[in-house]
């Protein structure tokens, strides 16, 4: 491994969601004091304030609400987002209380156009009359951007926006090309830099190589951790891959393996891995804001 670099640190949402990788025991263990969202937004200041560079995060009411109580106790901050898309975890529970996917849909389209967003409402009938995805996509693109921005003022950066793993890992095992391009052309035109996360780094790269998509224009974000925990389909697959790749974006997930690690560990491991450029660490309290992010080696 090489030596230690410095890499950018960022702030994640799990813990605000009450959301572990390793078992719904643990994520009870760590109390509900990160779920409510004047709490949870004084935990990204802190980090922010202690050596993060940014706040990743699924779009979710929780996470908007964070947004919205910092851009009114901070309105000058400016912040870094990295944008997870759709929260899947959110539609699945209410399309199981709406009925179905028809019930999600006519909620999703009614948001839309109470939104007032006229540019996505024009693609959404486009894309609905003539049976177009490529428009359905763009139009719920557009929809969530408008509610970040929407929520966090005009201070934050929008620096790119991640097809949440559940969409890219299905995308990918369908072959889904032209999913894939039409987002990253979509985004790229409109200054946000396209990203996908996966839980399928080595299949995703070799997806995109075969496809032609340039690795060099978008972000990922993949489990890279120690022990090789969510690393599929092996750790020392993913970092053969990684190896490769040393003008891609990559944002490492899971590097304390749901609380395996300790964050020392944990940070060393990812800045030693060589195309590593940020990784993303969830904390749920306030003193742990302060330790893990402003570890210095």
């Amino acid at each position: 491994m090489d030596r230690p670099r410095e890499i950018t640190l960022l702030v994640g949402d799990n813990p605000f969601h009450g959301i572990s990788h390793l078992s719904q025991e643990q994520a009870r263990s760590r109390g509900d004091y990160a779920t409510y969202s004047d709490n949870a937004a004084k935990i990204v200041l802190t980090a922010l304030n202690n050596g993060a560079k940014g706040f990743m995060f699924s779009v979710s009411e929780t996470t908007l609400s964070i947004l919205g109580t910092i851009r009114k106790s901070e309105p000058n901050r400016s912040i870094g987002l990295h944008v997870l898309v759709p929260y899947a975890y959110e539609y699945v529970r209410l399309a199981t209380r709406l009925g179905g996917i028809p019930g999600l849909a006519k909620r999703l389209s009614k948001q839309i156009l109470l939104s007032g967003n006229i540019t996505a409402i024009v693609a959404g009938l486009k894309g609905v009359a003539g049976t177009d995805l490529t428009s359905v996509l763009k139009t719920y693109l557009l929809y969530e951007i408008s509610r970040v921005k929407s929520s966090s003022g005009k201070k934050v950066v929008l620096e790119s926006v991640l097809l949440h793993e559940v969409v890219t890992d299905m995308a990918l095992a369908l072959g889904l090309d032209w999913l894939f391009k039409s987002y990253i052309d979509f985004l790229s035109k409109r200054g946000i830099k396209p990203g996908f996360e996966t839980r399928n780094f080595t299949y995703l790269v070799d997806k995109f190589e075969n496809w032609n998509i340039d690795l060099s224009k978008v972000v990922i974000a993949a489990p890279f951790n120690k022990i090789g925990f969510l690393m599929n389909p092996s750790k020392y697959d993913c970092e053969k891959a990684l190896a490769n790749l040393s003008n891609a974006n990559i944002i490492a997930m899971s590097i304390m393996a749901a609380g395996y690690l300790k964050p020392i560990e944990a940070l060393d491991y990812v800045k030693r891995v060589p195309n590593i450029s940020s990784a993303v660490i969830g904390v749920s309290k306030l003193q742990q804001a302060i330790e893990t992010f402003s570890l210095k080696f």
